[in-house]
């Protein structure tokens, strides 16, 4: 995500910290590249605008020049105002102050709002809410399905009627069901269109009506840049907007309409998609995502996404293993099934200060690929391979390389990544201080 931006940014203050101290002309030349930039990345013209005036004025009038590090204040005030429009806070969902909630899901199709409708869902319960999903997205063939399909996956309800039922009543029988299930958060997923229209409009007004919703988050694909500015325009002038909600945004390589759409619709991002999966939904931190742009990396959320799916006393048991040099491949394969929980490695990457460059340069698809490769390798070995590697010979590194489709040489070349890192767990051994890095890795 805003790869392209990334690495252009990330130029130009590097550019900046090579020179001892700054001028007026450093600083134009400097934001000038930067605004460049931010144009490329199909951000808003208005907002480029905005957004240098600032940067420009603080840096002149905040005595940077004069400062002993110049550029690394130069960075503090782009990062700050980079957060200012993005939207400054965090937006979080705002609760009825009698359950349930109502979430309105709106959009256009193939923005990906039945997904999303899922996905949110996911989020709540995760975070000790009852969430009731409503299928009245009456128009699209097998949207209905779609729901109940991942409604069932996720062992959410999700309330359903025939195609031919309007959407206002669906939505009235649904507050009923909500009552009656104990909900606390009420999804809809409302009907889209390909564009935007008078029916459309007429249509989800009729449903606003019915529900009275505390929520209106408009579901919009951050891959088509201006474009989704627009139709957020439309909908917030038509509808009325509570937050957005960005899907797509791990494909987004330039992110114009992140660094747009708060500044010009005065409608706060909520939530990003960042993949496929139900579980990848995140709720949107302006500050993080700034310094994600600026290749600062983003620890605060890995860290939340570590805790969302790794066990603390299993954690506590892997680093008592690491300490004491007792870790097997079976633990291995059980650090590896919990790191792909999490995401793919470019995107774990992505948010480890310098490392996002790192990221940039794994090829499509290559980090997931090795990873399943050293899984099946793993897998195709036995229970006592496993504990004690050492007894792999020549036979047993053939039949294991044909269980896992591979060769004996890849075989040896986990077996011998293994030992080294064995190897080094004995150093440490017999409480010994493991250095810094080592030990937050628990």
């Amino acid at each position: 995500m805003f790869e392209v931006l990334s690495e252009k940014i990330g130029a130009v203050f590097k550019k900046l910290s090579g020179k001892g101290g700054l001028s007026e002309k450093d600083v134009d030349e400097a934001l000038r590249q930067v605004r460049l930039a931010l144009l490329e990345a199909d951000v808003n013209l208005k907002v480029v605008k905005e957004f240098t005036a600032r940067v420009k004025e603080r840096v002149m009038t905040g005595g940077v020049l004069q400062s002993l590090t110049p550029a690394q204040q130069v960075v503090k005030i782009v990062h700050e105002e980079l957060t200012a429009i993005l939207g400054g806070g965090v937006s979080n969902l705002t609760p009825a102050g009698h359950p349930p909630s109502v979430l309105m899901l709106v959009g256009l199709q193939g923005g990906g709002k039945t997904t999303t409708a899922a996905k949110l869902a996911l989020h709540l319960r995760r975070s000790g809410q009852r969430p009731l999903l409503v299928a009245a997205d009456t128009r699209r063939p097998a949207a209905i399905d779609q729901l109940v399909v991942l409604g069932k996956q996720l062992d959410i309800p999700v309330h359903s009627e025939d195609q031919k039922v309007s959407p206002p009543k669906i939505c009235s029988n649904a507050l009923k069901r909500a009552a009656e299930l104990a909900a606390t958060w009420v999804i809809i997923d409302t009907q889209g269109r390909l564009h935007i229209d008078e029916a459309l409009m007429k249509e989800l007004a009729e449903v606003r009506k019915v529900l009275q919703p505390h929520e209106v988050l408009l579901v919009v694909d951050a891959m088509t840049g201006q474009d989704a500015v627009r139709v957020a325009e439309e909908f917030n002038t038509r509808v009325g907007l509570s937050g957005l909600v960005l899907t797509k945004m791990d494909g987004d390589a330039r992110g114009g309409a992140a660094l747009s759409i708060k500044s010009v619709t005065g409608v706060p991002i909520k939530f990003v998609g960042i993949g496929e999966k139900v579980d990848a939904l995140e709720p949107f931190h302006p500050d993080r995502m700034a310094s994600r742009i600026l290749g600062m990396g983003d620890m605060l959320t890995l860290i939340e996404k570590a805790q969302n799916v790794v066990d603390e006393k299993w954690a506590k048991e892997m680093e008592k293993k690491l300490k004491t040099a007792s870790f097997t491949l079976e633990d291995f394969l059980s650090q590896l099934q919990q790191v792909k929980k999490m995401g793919s490695l470019g995107q774990l990457l992505d948010m480890v200060p310098g490392l996002s460059s790192v990221a940039r340069r794994l090829p499509d698809g290559m980090d997931e690929k090795q990873m399943k490769k050293v899984e099946a390798i793993v897998l195709s070995m036995t229970r006592e391979e496993r504990m004690h590697p050492e007894i792999i010979d020549g036979s047993r590194r053939r039949r294991i390389s044909v269980g896992s489709g591979t060769t004996p040489q890849d075989v040896n070349q986990l077996l011998n990544q293994f030992r080294q890192v064995q190897k080094l767990m004995k150093q440490f051994d017999g409480g010994k201080k493991m250095p810094r890095f080592m030990s937050g890795l628990k």
